[in-house]
């Protein structure tokens, strides 16, 4: 079996960050593993606290890891912190990390500021020069390149300049009242453009945590990068068309929506 990492933030009602993670690739075919950069106390609503955890045990966590169940792709979600970004940068490159993913997770869909404004370089010059690709939203986006994103000829340039800069494919997630759920890939010189029909579902708590670590396992199977792309795409709008409603604010999507397992049958 392949296996992927996930290093990411916990989010206590299971929506998004690790737990959205874990979920996603495991049903995406992969053995799941984690390194916790941070606990928050958040649900549905909006995040209520954050405690992180100290670059030392983040580094404990990673080479444990590596060490005995070494992973064929690794996930990079939720960071806060300079310290915590160039610990996660030192074990990749110390263990050779391959298939690394990066989501450069800034803001919760609640609205609520993930990372230090500092982090945001630290994760640009370790992080990003040796990632497979990352994966970023439009707002993110343009953070990343200081372009203003008004349509889709803006995301083609903006991926291949982010993509130039970092030596790196990069995936535009659409969205954002930009175009139609189409996402953008830049990789290899070359533009994918991945066409996605707006599902009418306000439940999109971890919308992108769970793309980016579906990339992952797919990556860790063996696709190639269009090809992961493309099934991680198929795969959340599965999940999002399951139209699953908990919680009082934007809520999570159904990750196990093609659980067909006998064990996970509700009684007759």
């Amino acid at each position: 079996m392949r296996t992927a990492l996930s290093i990411a933030g916990s989010d206590s009602c299971g929506g998004a960050g690790i737990q959205a993670d874990l979920k996603t690739m495991t049903l995406n075919g992969v053995y799941a593993m984690s390194a916790v950069t941070a606990l928050t106390a958040q649900n549905t609503t909006g995040v209520r606290a954050i405690s992180e955890v100290t670059p030392l045990f983040l580094k404990q966590q990673i080479e444990a890891v590596f060490e005995d169940i070494r992973p064929d792709a690794v996930k990079i979600g939720m960071v806060a912190s300079s310290e915590l970004i160039r610990t996660i940068a030192l074990c990749l490159a110390e263990h050779k990390a391959q298939n690394i993913v990066a989501d450069p997770v800034m803001v919760a869909t609640s609205g609520a500021r993930l990372i230090a404004d500092d982090a945001v370089s630290v994760l640009e010059e370790e992080i990003f020069p040796v990632s497979s690709v990352i994966t970023p939203n439009i707002p993110e986006a343009e953070v990343i390149s200081g372009c203003k994103i008004k349509n889709e000829q803006d995301m083609l340039s903006t991926a291949e300049l982010i993509g130039k800069k970092y030596s790196t494919a990069v995936l535009i997630k659409g969205g954002h009242n930009i175009n139609d759920a189409t996402d953008i890939l830049y990789y290899d010189g070359e533009i994918y453009r991945f066409e996605g029909t707006r599902i009418n579902n306000p439940n999109t708590h971890g919308t992108g945590c769970t793309l980016s670590s579906a990339i992952a396992a797919n990556l860790a199977k063996g696709f190639s990068l269009p090809d992961a792309v493309q099934r991680s795409k198929d795969y959340i709008s599965g999940a999002l068309a399951d139209m699953l409603d908990l919680g009082k604010g934007s809520g999570p999507m159904n990750h196990a929506f093609d659980n067909t397992s006998r064990f996970a049958q509700m009684p007759q």
